[in-house]
This record gives C-alpha cells, structure tokens and sequence, in this order.
C-alpha cells in the first residue's frame, strides 16, 4: 500500500523578512491525522511558520533543493486550501471587533471575509452547517451576540467556528490561549480535546506548555528559526531541552496529561 501522503511537508525551507533570517533551512513533516504542538520562544520562528502554511509568505528561493507542499501539492488556490486547513489566527482575532454576530462570523467562513457582505450568496446549507458547528463548540447561544461585545475566550471559540465550517483536516491555531483567563483557558482546552477526538488534526503553535492538550503525542522545539528538537512529547518536554529552549533553568510537571513549567 502506498503510504498517505503528509498533511504538512517542509524540506530545508528558509524564510527571509527584512532582511533577516527568521526561518533557516527547517525540515518538518506532518502526516495526516496527527496533533502536534510547534513551541518556543517569542522571536523564535513559529508565527512565519504559521504565514508559511496559509500562503501569507513563501520561502527564499535558493540553490540546494527544498520544496514546502501541503496535502502534497506545493501549488493551492488560497480558497481550496481553507477547505484542508482551518487556521485560527491573533491576525483574525483583530478584525472581529466589527459589528458582526457571532452567527455571521461564524458563516463567513465559507467566504474567507469577516462578515457576510452584501455580494455574498449564503444558502440554506450553509447555514445549516454554520448552525451544527455553533452547536458543536456549544456556543450557540452567541449566534446573535455583536462580537465586539464578547469576551476574548468566546471570541475564539467564534473564530473556530468559522475555521471549521468547511470541514478541514486539520485546525491550525496560533497561539490559542493569547489574552483568555483561567476559565476561557479550560473551556478552550476542552473544546480542543472535543475536535481532536473527532478526528480533526491539531496543529498548535505556542510559547506555553499548558495549551498542550494530552492528546497531541508530538512536540516540535523552534529556537532562532531552526528545528531545535522535534519528537515524543514525553521525550522532548524535559528540563534539559526546556531549559536550553528557554535559556533558563526550569522543572516540568506532569498533571493529568498537562505540562507545566516550574
């Protein structure tokens, strides 16, 4: 049997901003189905990585071979590759501050906007799934609720929403927890979990061990634009490698599947 191809493939990808080295030669292969945590330091590449998923910057071209392909083609129409990839952004959590519902956030989904537009032609199963997905992150009781009038945690949830109407293979968040208090933490996590079970790759780029939820077995180290560790989250989630990440002495602890740093 011919083995699937990876959902995500970068071969020796370098990324140059301002003139700057902010990605530098990484290699990185993530299969179908998978959930895996990206995380390091501020600075340390993960947000160009996440630009490089959604097509919002591509990679130096350079002599040595290096190809970046997702789903294995290294070619997409920006609008067919939200139908693989659900991206979640703090670049979106910014543009929902306008005066849109919940619901109609949720629908634009299906247009790549924020907020349905008058040239929009929503039909009646669009907004049957806009509908289901709501229900599923059980936050239906927002459809009507201004999004500027939300809390950043709901706001998120609503963002999700939106990422998931075209049932794609894998959610892409970046930095999930940014700005969310204890409890729109956990019930984010929670809803983290609820997708994963569902059968929905999890890609998560973070700075902070708590977003990782139990189900996502593998942790990739970004430090100074280069792959610094990438393995078994039980392996790579040590003092050594966490200390060194971090450029300081730290502890792990382990409760009930979350890591934490001391």
């Amino acid at each position: 049997m011919v083995p699937p191809v990876p959902l995500i493939d970068f071969q020796n990808v370098t990324v140059e901003r301002g003139g700057r080295v902010v990605l530098d030669g990484v290699t990185l292969s993530i299969a179908q189905g998978e959930h895996i945590a990206i995380l390091g330091p501020n600075g340390s590449g993960k947000s160009t990585l996440i630009k490089l998923i959604s097509r919002d910057l591509y990679p130096r071209l350079k002599p040595e071979p290096w190809s970046l392909r997702i789903m294995g083609r290294d070619r997409w129409h920006l609008f067919d590759l939200r139908n693989h990839l659900g991206l979640v952004s703090n670049d979106w959590m910014q543009m929902c501050t306008r005066d849109y519902s919940g619901y109609e956030i949720v629908l634009s989904g299906f247009f790549g906007s924020v907020g349905i537009w008058p040239n929009h032609e929503v039909t009646p199963q669009m907004e049957h799934k806009a509908r289901e997905v709501m229900d599923l992150l059980e936050i239906a009781h927002l459809a009507q609720r201004n999004t500027n009038e939300m809390s950043s945690g709901e706001a998120r949830r609503i963002l999700i929403g939106r990422a998931l109407v075209h049932d794609p293979q894998a959610l892409v968040l970046d930095e999930p927890t940014t700005s969310l208090d204890l409890h729109a933490t956990h019930e984010l996590r929670e809803i983290l979990r609820k997708l994963a079970a569902n059968g929905i790759s999890i890609v998560m780029v973070t700075h902070h061990l708590p977003d990782i939820i139990p189900e996502v077995r593998r942790v990739a180290l970004f430090r100074a634009g280069r792959v610094y560790c990438d393995g078994p989250k039980d392996q790579v989630l040590q003092a050594r490698p966490l200390s060194d990440l971090f450029g300081l002495p730290v502890e792990v602890l382990n409760r009930a599947g979350y890591y934490h740093v001391l």
